[in-house]
């Protein structure tokens, strides 16, 4: 891997703003593409994508939750993640089922397999912090200000 050419300490020059490398779209990316294959490492032997891994966070947290629900926390549109939820349900992890007071609404719920599937993944947060390098208290930091960025930027879209 390349070595940005920029640094904290040296100010951007109006030459060097064009530049791949320059880019914080790119830095970004370019990092999501390594947090991605650690994940893909980690999640390959329960036969889980990250994708799937964060419906089933979002399901660890509350249960029987409504696709829209889901939607919302993952920044995901219905169409996308409606795929991911027929792939947990056909694993056995999750369960849909229309609500009985609003039939336009589905429910998710976890089975006792997905349940399970917790415990087997309690590692997963520690090794990807292992794998950045980073202090605990690095990695808080870093993920405070990356949910702030969030925030503008959907706020600026």
């Amino acid at each position: 891997m390349k070595s940005n050419p920029t640094s904290p300490s040296r100010p951007l020059r109006a030459a060097d703003k064009q530049k791949l490398d320059s880019q914080l779209c790119f830095a970004l990316y370019s990092t999501l593409l390594g947090v991605n294959k650690v994940y893909r490492s980690l999640l390959r032997e329960f036969d889980l994508t990250y994708p799937q891994y964060l419906v089933m966070l979002v399901l660890w947290e509350k249960d029987r939750v409504n696709v829209s629900e889901i939607c919302d926390q993952l920044y995901l549109e219905t169409t996308t993640l409606t795929p991911l939820l027929k792939r947990l349900e056909a694993r056995g992890l999750i369960s849909r089922k229309r609500s009985a007071e609003d039939e336009r609404q589905v429910i998710v719920s976890l089975t006792d397999e997905g349940r399970a599937l917790r415990q087997q993944l309690k590692h997963v947060p520690d090794c990807l912090g292992a794998a950045m390098g980073g202090s605990l208290e690095e990695i808080v930091e870093l993920r405070d200000k990356l949910t702030k960025v969030r925030a503008h930027l959907f706020e600026a879209a």
